[in-house]
């Protein structure tokens, strides 16, 4: 059973309930997750949707990896 990730939740609603998720997005090239105070500062306002974007990485890359992981990902 995979864990429902919606793509217009905040990244710090993500990584609060799963912390997990840090790993993954470093892994796709939100590197910016890691730094410290970044989650607390930018990550309350920005959302798995609008990384992609800034970041041009397509959604079934992001999919795909989050798929590995044992999570889905909801548009």
């Amino acid at each position: 059973m995979s864990i429902a990730l919606k793509l217009d939740e905040s990244v710090f609603e993500l990584v609060t309930r799963h912390p997990e998720i840090v790993e993954i997005m470093v892994e796709l090239g939100f590197r910016d997750i890691a730094k410290p105070g970044m989650l607390q500062t930018a990550g309350r306002f920005m959302t798995l949707s609008k990384g992609m974007k800034l970041k041009k990485i397509e959604l079934e890359t992001v999919r795909l990896a989050f798929q590995r992981h044992g999570f889905e990902i909801i548009e």
